[in-house]
């Protein structure tokens, strides 16, 4: 084999590699951010769990980056390890697709195929059309790739090194080890499947070869899935047992059926005349068998790998994260949208909670103040800082992955600012604060307290209307009709000496604060108005309105 043949082999696994990325990325932008909710709503059962993984691992042809996407959603808790066995399971049948296509030997159309793609991509403006000619051209260059393997090793069936080489094959820990190693090395079964396909096809190797270097390949592509789990939780590493436990027991069984009955002659006679399309048969058959034998036990599984590694018990200060989990240290990760979206939502959801609660003690203060509130206020004004300072790293730095899709960074650019008005909004409730201690050593009457409890009731139902922008802005101009009322009111007050002066300029910052926070109030909601409806729902699933409470 010259140094020609081997480029054009390492050059034929470059365009397949590349054909399976660009699928995945076209996916991860058609709809990254709304598999969340897709999973959620298709995964309510084992059998609709399987499906949806094979549909998903079909559509991207890669196994690996599905369960890279499983172990993404199980770190940021936006999927139980129960739902991940079923996803998993499915996707292990779904990445047999390949195989089969493979064995349908369309490398005639595959220039044809790649080129509907880029007509999509090059020639139409549709963002989301471009998407799904990033799939489509991804598939075209796929095949494209495989053929050029195919064809670089015809020259090895004159070599006799080579041809006495994969006879070793037939031992099954020799195969099993290869299958696996070369697979991890290559972090691809689809990939090393397809070369051994190629060699198959190029007449090197036959089924009783090839049958467990294949069973080899279904263990060694965990290693990516194990790669993309270090750093995580508890819970993704769990993930990855499973989906290592599901190719060691499926290699197992059917390694024992193939030395012990005559299956790999059956498999083969099923397509006498072309050795890939037995190869792809018994990846399929390798797989759907497994998943059915499994599939009863899955839950089993799951509490196996809780069992080998028990979860951890969170316990979150104030000022820690709660959801905010470190970014995967690769972009190319299917749904990586849909997990900044949720994580930054539900961390954004809980600022905002921790802001409004300072909001709501302040007014408290100001009726009847006490010492120990005030501590209270002071330490979530420092989980709110904390907050935005570390989830605006977070955004920065999945600005900086790229990979997101139009909806996505339109959201997360909404988030982004509405933290500097959340940020602001319990920064008038500290103000408040120490406006309550002022007027706390001052007289007031019951006219002015009934004023500040109106105050903290139009702020809760103006903190109620942030996902309705038009009912934002209208009741935000009686606040400011209110607003003016009050302060004319403390004017005349000053003027006929019914209150002192302190307590007059105490109550017009107070006013001046109250009106503030509302006009961020309005912010807020100009921001999320410009998110995806898709999208807002999440927010709003996660938004729960603060009870105003009784002051105490």
């Amino acid at each position: 084999m010259d140094l020609s043949l081997i480029l054009k082999l390492l050059g034929g696994l470059a365009l397949f590699l590349y054909g399976m990325q660009m699928m995945s990325d076209g996916l991860e932008k058609a709809a990254g951010d709304r598999l969340k909710t897709i999973l959620e709503k298709l995964t309510s059962n084992r059998i609709l769990g399987v499906i949806v993984g094979a549909l998903i691992t079909a559509a991207i042809q890669s196994s690996s980056a599905t369960t890279v996407m499983v172990i993404g959603f199980v770190n940021a808790r936006l999927m139980s390890l129960q739902q991940a066995v079923w996803i998993i399971m499915g996707a292990n049948i779904g990445t047999t697709i390949t195989g089969q296509l493979v064995a349908l030997n369309v490398s005639e159309i595959a220039p044809l195929i790649a080129f509907a793609g880029v007509v999509l991509i090059v020639f139409l403006k549709n963002p989301k059309l471009h998407y799904f000619g990033s799939i489509i051209a991804g598939l075209g260059i796929l095949f494209i790739g495989m053929d050029m393997m195919s064809s670089s090793m015809s020259p090895l069936r004159e070599s006799e090194a080579f041809i006495s080489l994969l006879t070793n094959f037939s031992n099954p820990a020799i195969g099993i080890l290869v299958g696996a190693v070369f697979t991890a090395i290559i972090q691809s079964s689809s990939a090393s499947l397809g070369i051994l396909q190629a060699l198959a096809r190029s007449g090197l190797i036959g089924l009783d070869g090839a049958v467990f270097v294949l069973f080899g390949q279904n263990i060694g592509t965990c290693i990516t899935a194990i790669l993309a789990s270090f750093g995580t939780s508890r819970e993704a590493k769990q993930t990855t047992i499973i989906h290592l436990s599901f190719n060691i027991i499926g290699t197992i069984i059917f390694t024992t059926v193939c030395l012990l009955t005559p299956l790999t002659t059956i498999v083969a006679g099923w397509s006498p005349d072309n050795a890939a399309q037995q190869i792809a048969n018994m990846h399929t058959l390798f797989n759907v068998v497994t998943t059915l034998l499994l599939l009863p036990f899955g839950t089993y599984l799951a509490a196996f790998a809780q069992h080998i590694l028990p979860s951890e018990k969170l316990s979150v200060d104030s000022e820690g994260l709660m959801y905010l989990q470190p970014l995967p240290k690769s972009n190319k990760i299917i749904g990586l949208s849909a997990i900044n979206i949720q994580q930054v939502n539900d961390e954004v959801m809980r600022m905002m909670k921790l802001a409004y609660t300072n909001v709501s003690d302040a007014f408290d203060q100001l009726i009847n103040y006490k010492e120990d509130r005030s501590k209270s206020i002071q330490k979530r004004e420092a989980a709110v800082n904390f907050l935005n300072s570390a989830i605006s790293k977070y955004i920065t730095d999945a600005f900086a992955y790229g990979n997101l899709n139009q909806e996505t960074t339109k959201a997360l650019t909404a988030y982004y600012t509405m933290l500097v008005d959340i940020e602001r909004i319990s920064d008038y409730a500290i103000n408040m604060d120490r406006q309550a201690l002022i007027i706390a050593k001052e007289t007031t009457n019951e006219a002015e307290k009934t004023i500040l409890r109106k105050m903290k009731k139009r702020t809760f139902k103006m903190h109620d209307f942030i996902f309705d922008l038009n009912k934002a802005n209208s009741y935000n101009n009686q606040i400011d009709e209110n607003t003016q009322e009050w302060r004319t009111a403390q004017i005349q007050g000053l003027k006929d000496k019914s209150i002192s002066s302190e307590l007059g300029i105490a109550f017009s910052r107070i006013l001046t604060d109250y009106d503030r926070i509302n006009d961020h109030a309005v912010n807020l909601a100009e921001e999320i108005d410009k998110i995806d409806k898709g999208l807002l729902e999440t927010m709003i699933e996660e938004h729960t309105p603060i009870q105003e409470g009784a002051v105490s």
